[in-house]
């Protein structure tokens, strides 16, 4: 088990009434959404369970968003009771709902053995001291399918961040959960099946899991024309808008930024500069 250090309260708590998340965030869920939307369609998928649910950065809870919108009826698990009520509200002001579970025992959850059509996680394997443990439990909670996510750790955003930007951010994770191929193993060794595996978030732009403002301040680059640029009220990149309708144009935006994402070459080249690695798997029968 690994000894970590909690995550600090204001890298999520603030995200719960401030919906700006930057564009790098925008684009991550909007591409996250069309794979998803493949999945539901391919799957026939009806129930969903996501746990844990703080692993994306920017506003908690909303990674299941667009399967709600399709239909399934989603699970939420949060081991924290402010963050999910949080969670729920803004669930509300979507108008979708959810079923709501504050549990704080990832190594054991509180649903029957094959509940839901597809158990998943979305880069949060690294914040658990037993991430193991909650692999097993995706696996026994599915009946269908497991889908699995993490940072890429060789692109280069993540090398900027490790060892130049934000060199503390090591301590709040587990970086071996960031090596696909031990999270391959461990989904072999529960006697799933790998069915597909690849690379989502490929922007134009590296990872570094700040706001641009902010990597321009750390890299020592003062110039007020970029700061404007990359700040204020005329660079406001929310989801959240999106969801509520207040900018349906963000879709067609985003997919400006979508050609290396889209380009029809094998992920294995893309994998260099790829924010994320997946790996879906399906429960034998």
């Amino acid at each position: 088990m690994a000894n970590l250090q909690p995550v600090p309260a204001e890298r999520w708590q603030k995200y719960l009434t401030d919906y700006n998340e930057g564009l790098g965030l925008v684009y991550e869920r909007l591409v996250l959404n069309d794979y998803l939307d493949r999945l539901v369609s391919r799957y026939n998928l009806h129930t969903v369970l996501e746990a844990p649910i703080f692993g994306m950065a920017g506003v908690s809870g909303i990674n299941s968003v667009r399967f709600a919108q399709r239909g399934c009826a989603v699970t939420l698990v949060d081991d924290n009771a402010e963050r999910l009520r949080g969670i729920a509200r803004i669930w509300s002001e979507l108008n979708l709902r959810a079923t709501f579970v504050h549990h704080t025992d990832f190594a054991r959850l509180p649903f029957d053995d094959g509940a839901f059509d597809l158990a998943w996680e979305w880069a949060a394997l690294w914040y658990l001291p037993n991430a193991d443990a909650l692999l097993r439990e995706l696996a026994r909670v599915s009946r269908q399918l497991v889908f699995v996510a993490m940072p890429n750790r060789v692109q280069v955003g993540y090398l900027m961040r490790k060892y130049l930007l934000e060199r503390d951010f090591v301590n709040y994770v587990d970086e071996r959960w960031a090596d696909i191929n031990r999270i391959k193993r461990e989904i072999r060794d529960l006697r799933l099946e790998i069915v597909e595996e690849g690379v989502l978030d490929v922007p134009p732009w590296p990872d570094t899991v700040m706001p641009a403002a902010q990597v321009l301040r750390r890299l020592g680059i003062k110039s007020k024309k970029l700061d404007a640029q990359f700040s204020g009220a005329g660079w406001q990149w929310s989801t959240m808008d999106y969801y509520l309708g207040r900018r349906p144009e963000l879709k067609a935006i985003i997919d400006r930024y979508t050609f290396l994402e889209r380009a029809p070459i094998p992920w294995q080249l893309k994998a260099i500069w790829a924010h994320h690695r997946y790996v879906l798997a399906q429960v034998k029968r």
